[in-house]
């Protein structure tokens, strides 16, 4: 022992690499309820980026999971704890690229595990579309902040649905990038083989306009490794139409799809009427639009569900920032995460523990089987969606097949607050699992809550998913839909 002993105390007495924090900042504060009605914002403060970018003027929020130098992260548990002392490659880049970064918005317990924020020891998010009901999550805060006005460009992360998901519940458009395409360093780490971060804002142009800023390279990710991102302008895409455009309706993704038998709630006959109006109405304008059956989307939600579980935990006890790879290690947010959880476990969410006590049951029954082989049958899924994507420019569904909920009671239980945070990812999580961009686009709104159409493009075609989303969006105001 007195090898290693000595070993690390050498190591502590080095000089560590840390990314460089550019543009001067101050802490804030967490702000006072009358300013922060929906609980959208974990923590206030102000860093005006570069003085010129194609970001200048762009107001911005950071998903409290996403690093922000000198800013409080939360991370849903104790805002006494960790500040960042780098930020996250995105942060640097919205900041290179001219923006002002306003404050932190509130994830569901800093992770994004859960898509259901009412256990956060401090606040629950409302929808400002109707304050009785959810967001959506777990970029709940994101959602809220954009509809609310307070910013016009947000930060979320998506797993299986956690950028996508709040953005059809609150009205909003919500871009979960191709796997690979957008730097993860410098956040709390969920599955590393699934997640990816992505922008939230009011229109589809705007999402391009960030997806210019955020795309590309990062040698510090290894996530990002084998993985060629494509020399292209996102912006272009906006205004190009939808002529001639080869869109499949995917039929397992409507009311029809034997959503009871994965243990999920049946889609709500509304979602599907605005969804395949606005389908027609693209149709109308020279768009092909055929539908066509892929099983493998329902297969998704169980490959999904047997890597989440293992995944996640994994990197929880692995202080969210996980081991056994090439790339940057936040030090600094490895300790303070671990030891925040360990001190007090029973904050931990209903959804977290959940992920916890099953992923160690499978660990030790199974030995981590079917994590490997949820891993190994994960290009199944993955070439089912290419085959079609062969065959048609895009698939589309509805993003959650129902409309957002009211919150529901704190007491609620264990069992019912898990079931509530997964039902939402029935159309969503198939690409956590293939790497697919993805993006919701508001398609219509029923007694005052909005809907979302999500269109799936092939892998690092980002442009074309655009361009899609940019058409849905100039048919007219969603709201009189």
């Amino acid at each position: 022992m007195s090898g290693v002993i000595h070993s690390c105390g050498h190591i502590a007495s080095l000089k560590a690499f840390r990314p460089e924090v550019k543009y001067p900042r101050s802490r804030g504060c967490r702000p006072p309820r009358i300013d922060n009605p929906y609980n959208a914002w974990s923590w206030r403060t102000e860093i005006n980026g570069a003085s010129s970018g194609p970001l200048v003027g762009v107001k911005t929020g950071i998903k409290d999971n996403i690093c922000v130098a000198g800013v409080p992260m939360l991370v849903g548990r104790d805002e006494k704890g960790f500040v960042p002392d780098s930020d996250a490659t995105v942060v640097t880049r919205l900041l290179d690229a001219g923006t002002t970064i306003l404050g932190k918005t509130t994830a569901s317990d800093g992770v994004g595990i859960d898509d259901f924020e009412n256990n956060s020891p401090f606040v629950t998010v409302r929808n400002p579309r109707r304050p009785t009901h959810a967001p959506g999550g777990s970029s709940s805060g994101s959602a809220a902040a954009l509809v609310a006005g307070d910013i016009n460009l947000a930060l979320g992360s998506d797993q299986g649905g956690s950028v996508r998901i709040p953005a059809a519940w609150s009205g909003v458009v919500g871009l979960r990038p191709s796997y690979g395409l957008v730097p993860y360093t410098g956040l709390i780490a969920t599955e590393m083989t699934m997640v990816a971060v992505g922008p939230l804002a009011n229109t589809v142009e705007d999402i391009a306009r960030a997806l210019n800023v955020l795309a590309g390279p990062d040698p510090l990710d290894p996530r990002q490794r084998g993985i060629a991102a494509p020399d292209v302008d996102y912006l272009s895409s906006i205004g190009k139409g939808a002529a001639n455009v080869r869109i499949a309706v995917v039929r397992e993704g409507f009311n029809q799809a034997p959503w009871r038998e994965l243990g999920l709630p049946g889609s709500e006959r509304v979602v599907d009427q605005k969804v395949r109006a606005a389908l027609e109405r693209l149709q109308a304008r020279g768009t092909t639009v055929e539908e066509v059956s892929v099983p493998a989307h329902l297969d998704g939600v169980h490959v999904f569900n047997a890597m989440y579980n293992e995944g996640n935990a994994a990197m929880v006890l692995a202080n969210a920032v996980g081991t056994n790879f090439l790339g940057y290690y936040n030090t600094e947010l490895m300790e303070a995460y671990g030891r925040s959880w360990r001190n007090d476990p029973n904050s931990l969410s209903p959804a977290r523990k959940s992920v916890l006590i099953t992923a160690e049951f499978l660990r030790q029954r199974y030995h981590g089987r079917y994590y490997a082989q949820a891993q190994n049958v994960r290009d199944t899924i993955r070439a089912a969606y290419d085959e079609v994507l062969n065959r048609y420019d895009v698939m589309v569904t509805p993003t959650v097949p129902f409309r957002a909920t009211p919150i529901p009671p704190a007491d609620l239980p264990p069992d019912k607050n898990v079931a509530y945070a997964m039902q939402m990812i029935a159309n969503t999580c198939q690409s956590g699992v293939t790497g697919h961009p993805a993006i919701s686009v508001p398609c219509g709104i029923a007694e005052g809550l909005p809907i979302g159409l999500q269109i799936i493009g092939r892998h690092l075609d980002d442009w074309t998913v655009l361009r899609i989303a940019d058409a849905i969006e100039r048919l007219g105001n969603w709201q009189t839909f």
